[in-house]
């Protein structure tokens, strides 16, 4: 059976950068961070009171206030991403077999507020009996948001979404790719959504110490591959693609941002939370994802890494960079966009595709910034282009965007530069 070649014909984004592409990918590429105060709740007594929040957005575009009502603020993330990468595909449904297209939209957490506000109502009236909201469910569960985006727009083809922590949105990639490629869909909407910058969300990280906690100076503490980096900065907001058969791009005249090659997918099968120090799920989920795609080491050129900010993940996955490349890794561009955006949790990776697709699109590297000291840990080679504090202008033909959650869960693209 040949496979069918799949491309990307829009992207959406509502991120803690802008709530657009275009601010989005601006404030990437000038090395902006978008952490600041908690405002979401009062997070005075928390250890951690900062956060990549999105900053007034307005859901009212696109939905009423009764639809809103029916919504967590995840789904609301997720509808505008969706719209924005629609809109820009410029597909015209009433034209298309809507049999044939999907929606496959994730998230790691899900409807956490709804939940917070569910549960904490039920606890002080509970002498009333169970008085919940009958909307409830419907807005906790972390596959609604693809479900209402199907809704929106009347698409039939394949629709759920993938539960795999902070790798949720990668995996949604992978499966869109391979509904395509296998002839089972022309066209999908992909991507992930999260919004978990709430007591229960930021509390329960605290509990693990996964958080930084440097509280003096939000827009400086996600500082990946620093020797003073203490943990992960939170985000939130949402990012979508539209994968679509390449024949079926063409026919319409659709214009052609990429090409997605390869997934791959992996598991640590090592600890609860904690990625594997010698990086062996992360070195075995690069090399399928580079079997997968046909390509060698020696063909990438960028490589938008998980790169969270922690003490023992960013020096493993190095560690395999280094190992999967070898001497290759030195003439890559790496870099740790989660520095600006904090970490989007299962939106990451969606996000992440979306930023290595532009970096492709204009020949620049966004910067991993933050960075002031390096790490006496060997495993972080420092002669590696990290691309430290500035983007970097360079031909980006081929790139590839790792993600790696709780579980063990690892997941990664890898898009090239379209030609016929």
């Amino acid at each position: 059976m040949e496979l069918k070649r799949v491309v990307v014909t829009g992207l959406g984004s509502v991120t803690p950068l802008g709530n657009n592409v275009e601010t989005t990918w601006n404030n990437a590429i000038n090395g902006v961070s978008g952490a600041g105060p908690i405002t979401h709740f009062d997070a005075s007594k928390f250890k951690t009171q900062f956060a990549c929040e999105v900053k007034e957005y307005d859901p009212s575009i696109y939905l009423d206030r009764k639809e809103m009502r029916k919504c967590d603020r995840y789904t609301l993330l997720a509808i505008g991403a969706s719209e924005e990468a629609i809109a820009d595909s410029k597909l015209d449904f009433e034209k298309e077999n809507c049999d044939r297209i999907g929606v496959i939209v994730s998230a790691g957490i899900g409807g956490i507020k709804t939940f917070e506000e569910e549960v904490s109502y039920y606890a002080t009236h509970k002498e009333m009996g169970p008085k919940f909201n009958p909307f409830f469910i419907p807005k906790m569960i972390s596959d609604i948001a693809s479900g209402l985006i199907s809704i929106r727009h009347g698409l039939r083809g394949p629709n759920y979404g993938t539960v795999s922590a902070c790798a949720s949105s990668t995996h949604s990639a992978i499966s869109a790719f391979d509904h395509i490629r296998l002839g089972k869909a022309d066209v999908m909407v992909v991507g992930g959504a999260e919004a978990a910058i709430t007591e229960a969300g930021v509390g329960g990280f605290n509990a693990m110490t996964a958080l930084s906690t440097r509280n003096d100076s939000p827009k400086t503490a996600s500082r990946p591959f620093s020797a003073s980096r203490d943990g992960f900065v939170i985000g939130e907001g949402a990012a979508c693609l539209i994968f679509e058969e390449l024949e079926h791009a063409l026919a319409r005249g659709a214009k052609i941002y990429a090409e997605v090659i390869g997934g791959g997918m992996s598991a640590d099968a090592y600890h609860l939370t904690a990625s594997h120090p010698d990086g062996l799920g992360a070195k075995l989920v690069m090399r399928n994802a580079l079997q997968d795609a046909g390509i060698n080491p020696e063909e990438m050129d960028y490589i938008n890494v998980h790169g969270t900010s922690t003490p023992v993940g960013d020096p493993s996955e190095i560690k395999a960079i280094r190992e999967v490349f070898g001497d290759h890794a030195y003439k890559l561009n790496i870099s740790s966009t989660k520095s600006m955006t904090g970490h989007l949790l299962g939106a990451a990776g969606a996000l992440e595709t979306m930023f290595c697709v532009l970096a492709i699109q204009n020949d620049i590297v966004p910067p991993t910034i933050n960075f002031t000291e390096g790490d006496e840990d060997p495993d972080i080679d420092y002669k590696l282009n990290l691309t430290f504090n500035k983007a970097q202008k360079r031909p980006v033909n081929v790139a590839l965007s790792n993600t790696f959650g709780f579980g063990g869960h690892n997941a990664c693209v890898i898009v090239k530069k379209f030609k016929k």
